[in-house]
């Protein structure tokens, strides 16, 4: 792996995170009135941990969330070493 340094006019680089603040800004964000960083703080760290990983489905996990991908992930590792040993 190699690290991508962004410069101006290569967009693609940061396409990932682009997108993620989309989602959170329109799914979210703009529900409020952002007080101070704390509140922000608290806001992200709510939508992820009570929405973002355990409701919302992800179409790079089978669309099924990332909590219960890595729940089945989890289940099949275990049943391949019950089997294997």
């Amino acid at each position: 792996m190699q690290r991508s340094y962004s410069k101006k006019a290569f967009p693609w680089d940061n396409a990932c995170i682009e997108s993620f603040h989309a989602i959170i800004k329109r799914e979210w964000l703009n529900r409020f009135k952002i007080l101070d960083y704390n509140h922000a703080y608290r806001l992200i760290f709510e939508y992820l941990e009570t929405f973002y990983n355990t409701t919302r489905i992800h179409s790079h996990c089978n669309y099924m969330s990332p909590d219960n991908f890595e729940k089945l992930f989890t289940k099949m590792q275990n049943e391949k070493l019950q089997i294997a040993g």
